[in-house]
């Protein structure tokens, strides 16, 4: 009888592992699944997303304003509307004021990039001497030749990336319906926010809410350590790179930081291509006579890269993406060969949300089966939004 009683139970316990293998595997063929969809869809629908996809960021950037007003009393449509006229009216006169000015800058920094590099070389070829008594005439010609191949290399990317930004940004600008429908998009986003948040909330498998709920809670600081917090980063960085160049008196200083800054998205990028182009541009312009200036904008990035690495990044943005730069450059790269313009928008928030549900997937293999064998039992999660665990709640009951 006792027998019989422990093969019913091992073969109870072989029928659940067996349910629990089936139920995780179609849950993966789920989510892949959607995920593969929505990857389609976005691919499909790449040409038309601009507005909805600025208008979704812009609603997810203001709506802690928005709710802020509303707590003081002010309805949410008129909060909504209060905040984003404000925002609108900001960026009408950053436009006006800046853009013909940036716009003039840029192309003469693209026409003249050639010329400076040629200056450059010569510069160079000037103190081929000195070098060529210091190291050699084999390795001064190959110091030479290197530093040829990598300013050449160095100005080409940067002239691209400066073109591609300068384009996109012009064509947004320039489109009608971007400027309308953003701000549309925006409001109604904003003023049912709550009510999507609930309904999305509603949907949630009950077995499994406190689980997905823990989840999207870390998509959402994720999000806004991307959002909120590296957005910041680049205004910051924007101002300070923009107005400390143009300060020294750097040619082409304004949009050379702007370019520095709205590049600093992806790692060491926008530091690399800044510097390059500032300390070329800065090489032709001041030395040998005003060699104190080529010390300034060597000064000036040294701070810029020490207040990015110590202060602004960790207070602003912290742990919160906790993406590999390699997994980041790649997504981006990525994600612009296929969507363009706005796979750029798109590829930092995916990538951030991408790297909280592999972090999860590895947790959760962690405490299956599989990684642990059949003979072991399986790791006890950690409570989840303060829903007690199976052990607490047998320690209840006794």
């Amino acid at each position: 009888m006792a027998e019989l009683t422990s093969a019913d139970n091992r073969s109870t316990s072989v029928t659940q592992e067996t349910h629990k293998r089936m139920s995780l595997r179609n849950q993966v063929l789920i989510w892949v699944s959607l995920f593969l969809v929505a990857i389609l869809l976005l691919w499909v629908f790449r040409s038309i997303l601009l507005p909805f996809v600025v208008g979704l960021t812009l609603a997810y950037l203001l709506n802690p304003v928005v709710n802020w007003l509303q707590k003081l009393g002010i309805g949410r449509s008129w909060a909504a509307m209060l905040v984003l006229l404000m925002v609108l009216i900001l960026l009408l006169g950053l436009l006006l004021a800046l853009v013909p000015l940036v716009a003039v800058q840029i192309g003469g920094l693209i026409a003249g990039l050639p010329g400076y590099v040629a200056d450059l070389q010569a510069l160079l070829r000037k103190w081929a001497p000195q070098f060529t008594e210091w190291l050699g005439p084999e390795r001064t010609a190959q110091l030479e030749n290197s530093l040829t191949d990598l300013l050449g290399r160095g100005v080409e990317f940067a002239g691209i990336i400066t073109a591609m930004l300068a384009q996109s940004g012009l064509t947004v600008i320039n489109t009608i319906a971007v400027l309308f429908i953003t701000p549309v998009v925006a409001f109604y986003l904003l003023v049912d926010w709550e009510g999507m948040v609930k309904k999305a909330d509603e949907l949630l498998p009950r077995s499994y809410r406190g689980e997905i709920r823990a989840i999207l809670a870390d998509i959402d600081k994720a999000m806004a350590g991307v959002i909120r917090g590296q957005g910041s980063v680049i205004l910051v960085l924007c101002a300070y790179y923009a107005t400390s160049l143009t300060l020294a008196g750097l040619n082409y200083g304004l949009a050379i930081g702007l370019i520095g800054g709205l590049l600093s998205f992806v790692p060491y990028v926008g530091f690399l291509v800044g510097f390059a182009l500032s300390m070329t541009v800065a090489l032709v312009q001041f030395w040998p006579d005003r060699w104190v200036f080529v010390l300034i904008i060597l000064v000036i990035y040294i701070v810029g890269q020490f207040l990015e690495g110590n202060i602004l990044y960790p207070k602003l943005v912290g742990q919160s993406i906790n993406i590999n730069p390699v997994w980041l450059m790649f997504a981006l790269f990525a994600f612009a060969l296929l969507f363009g313009f706005v796979g750029l928008l798109l590829a930092v928030p995916l990538a951030a949300i991408s790297g909280v549900l592999t972090r999860y997937a590895l947790t959760k293999y962690q405490q299956s089966s599989l990684y642990l064998g059949p003979d072991e039992a399986p790791i006890e999660p950690e409570p989840v939004l303060g829903k007690p665990t199976r052990k607490a709640r047998v320690a209840a009951e006794k």
